[in-house]
């Protein structure tokens, strides 16, 4: 099997918006389908869930939910191996998240005047885990653990089962390792619209994480509108790599095809500096394509990705930064000296020894980040995604009668008498028990 994928040798600045699109979508027709299945979870409740998981998953259910008793036993299903490399992954998500808890702190703007944040966790939050082609437990470990250390009071995870009625183990063993209190075995955007909405057996949540393919993206929208929040506009995987002429084209070709294997609409892009790093990429592709259990969604996804050849790092990372890729490789000999370089990317990944899959899986970050050029704009899933912060001020009578006139000046200048007049009130009654205790 060969790698189809497109050359460009120093393209034109003009060129570059056009050569950098990623797979179209139809919108309008994604968009109807997805709102008749909200519709039908909202009238249907449970039986909707029930119905979609025979006609798109091929799973005949009894019941939604899954309890407690086989999702404690599903670490007995896994290898040691397998146990213990989650068991890592989780400590080390942990690590990296607790860490990110933000401290309180009183600021006293100006004497008698203190202000201050408090960080409340979101109450109930409601996860999504594709199953599929690749039911992706280690994402479980990034959206639930960070919940957990928020201190969120729920958090329901859905996920789609198999044609068996099972949700696979590692995905159980996850959930239970971080906290999970509600496994709900329903997927698509079904899942999406049962834990905006409510079922009876789905609790309705305050905010939705976790990725998925286009339908429950759309889904994940469309609830947005409804008062449902979501973690970001999320789409297709992507990767971005940027080599120089010491790179490994064999390290450059796996990092490639480890984001092309996700499914046929993902994208890679290369950008090097080196024509030997080109053809020895392209080579690499064709020889591990052919040997990948994931070949033909790797296929697909390389026919509309490309590999770009620039004279110098500057424009390689220009071009990156317009792209604003969910992943960044720097495949650099000295890469440090340009992280100043990146304004838009979801996560980095800085040097040849670093893989893109060490942050899907174990190092510690989260895996779950803006796709779609929507990085420019968004963070990925951090501590901060679970928790609210709200703001708290303390005046005192003396704080009050000197910062009060700024503000009487500045209501009456807007014309909102009511603000001023709030003000003005409590700025007479501290005059007058002034004047009651002068007399006393």
């Amino acid at each position: 099997m060969k790698a189809d994928i497109r050359i460009y040798e120093r393209p034109a600045a003009d060129m570059i918006e056009k050569i950098l699109q990623r797979p179209a979508k139809k919108r309008k027709e994604l968009e109807q389908v997805v709102q008749q299945i909200i519709d039908h979870v909202i009238s249907s409740g449970d039986a909707a869930l029930i119905e979609y998981a025979e006609r798109f998953d091929h799973a005949k259910l009894d019941q939604l939910v899954i309890f407690s008793d086989e999702i404690d036993a599903a670490g007995d299903m896994l290898s040691e191996e397998l146990r213990t490399a989650i068991d890592r992954a989780y400590k080390n998500i942990y690590t990296f998240h607790a860490a990110q808890m933000p401290r309180e702190e009183q600021v006293e703007t100006e004497p008698g005047v203190t202000c201050w944040r408090a960080v409340r966790p979101i109450e109930r939050i409601g996860i999504y885990i594709p199953g599929g082609t690749a039911p992706l437990f280690s994402t479980v470990l990034m959206l639930a653990v960070p919940a957990r250390i928020a201190g969120c009071g729920e958090v329901v995870l859905c996920t789609p089962a198999g044609s068996n009625g099972r949700v696979p183990p590692a995905i159980l063993y996850a959930a239970h390792l971080s906290g999970v209190t509600r496994c709900i075995a329903s997927g698509g955007a079904q899942a999406i619209a049962a834990m905006a909405y409510g079922t009876e057996s789905v609790p309705k949540v305050d905010k939705i994480f976790g990725p998925g393919n286009q339908y429950v993206t759309m889904a994940k929208q469309l609830v947005s509108i409804n008062k449902t929040a979501i973690d970001m506009p999320a789409g297709p995987s992507e990767v971005l790599v940027i080599a120089d002429d010491q790179a490994d084209p064999v390290i450059v070709a796996s990092d490639l095809l480890s984001q092309a294997e996700h499914g046929v609409d993902s994208q890679v892009i290369l950008i090097t500096t080196a024509e030997s790093v080109v053809d020895g990429v392209k080579m690499a592709l064709d020889h591990q394509l052919a040997k990948l259990p994931r070949s033909k969604f790797a296929a697909a996804s390389l026919s509309h990705s490309c590999i770009i050849y620039v004279d110098d790092l500057e424009d390689a990372f220009s071009i990156s930064n317009r792209y604003a890729p969910e992943h960044l490789i720097l495949n650099l000999s000295e890469p440090d000296q340009w992280l100043d370089h990146i304004r838009h990317a979801g996560s980095v990944f800085v040097g040849r020894w670093t893989p893109e899959s060490a942050g899907d899986y174990a190092s510690g970050t989260n895996h779950t980040l803006p796709t779609s050029g929507w990085a420019r704009t968004y963070s990925g899933v951090s501590l901060d995604s679970y928790l609210k912060k709200i703001t708290f001020q303390r005046i005192t009578a003396s704080g009050l009668i000197a910062l009060g006139p700024t503000i009487e000046v500045m209501a009456a200048a807007e014309g909102l008498d009511a603000h001023k007049q709030a003000v003005t009130r409590r700025l007479q009654a501290i005059r007058a028990e002034e004047g009651c205790e002068r007399k006393l």
